[in-house]
């Protein structure tokens, strides 16, 4: 499905730290549909679209959290509360939000932290057990800790300077965890060269998981083949941007390399 662009309205702007701001906008459930959480959004400015992670779904109301990392991104966080956006979507292949009453881990790294806002936001709701694994380089680079917390959730904030909570990598922070926990199910999103650590943990646990992908995306209709993957020849925009275990396993350039707009490896 194409999904005309829909042009919406920026409500609520806030600057969550020094390099990310979550953009807030209304958005008509029956009409447009609920996403489900993980599933992404392809962000217009009226010159260029990228693919954006949701990272709040509300109410007849979405939002994006973005970090400033290049022209697009610093474009976005130049607008103002009033401005307008184009937004096309929901697309992709999204977390499973049907657990109830389970024992669930969610882990994120750094902006990664977005989709897992959604889920972690989403199964609490839902009368789980929710851990989260929130990990950034320092303390001012933590996402969504706080208002998970008041949530329900049970956050771990993790710092690889040690500025705030565990000192740390996401990996060391899940071992400790699981030396007291038990978990039915998790969720990841991060780098993946933290992603393969987490896979690893995870897998030698016995605990099924999903991971959430980053690829260079234009069409998100799984039609111009530029975001396929390796091996197996998957579309992010399509058969992801989640995966679970079995599949991660079957990626062979996970968290090894990527192409960029030409098709080069970096």
């Amino acid at each position: 499905m194409i999904n005309e662009p829909k042009i919406v309205e920026i409500k609520e702007i806030i600057d969550e730290t020094p390099t990310i701001k979550t953009f807030k906008f209304d958005w008509d459930m029956d009409t447009f549909g609920r996403p489900n959480p993980g599933e992404f959004i392809m962000v217009w400015n009226f010159k260029n679209e990228k693919p954006m992670s949701i990272s709040q779904i509300n109410d007849n109301e979405l939002a994006i959290s973005v970090k400033n990392i290049g022209e697009f991104t610093s474009q976005l966080h130049d607008l103002n509360v009033g401005d307008q956006i184009g937004i096309r979507g929901s697309y992709g292949n999204g977390f499973d939000n049907s657990f109830e009453a389970r024992n669930i881990i969610a882990i994120g790294g750094g902006v990664g932290m977005a989709p897992i806002n959604a889920i972690a936001s989403d199964l609490v709701k839902k009368a789980n057990n929710v851990d989260v694994i929130s990990a950034a380089v320092t303390k001012d680079e933590l996402l969504f800790s706080d208002s998970l917390e008041k949530l329900g959730a049970n956050v771990h904030n993790c710092t690889d300077d040690g500025s705030f909570g565990f000192k740390g990598f996401a990996t060391d922070c899940l071992r400790e965890l699981l030396k007291d926990s038990s978990y039915d199910y998790a969720f990841v999103c991060g780098p993946e060269i933290m992603m393969k650590g987490i896979f690893d943990i995870l897998e030698d646990a016995k605990i099924p998981a999903q991971y959430s992908l980053e690829r260079y995306m234009k069409c998100a209709l799984g039609v111009c083949g530029q975001c396929c993957v390796d091996s197996e020849g998957w579309r992010i925009c399509v058969e992801g941007p989640v995966f679970e275990n079995d599949k991660i396993s079957k990626i062979t350039e996970f968290a090894k390399y990527r192409r960029d707009a030409s098709g080069l490896k970096y």
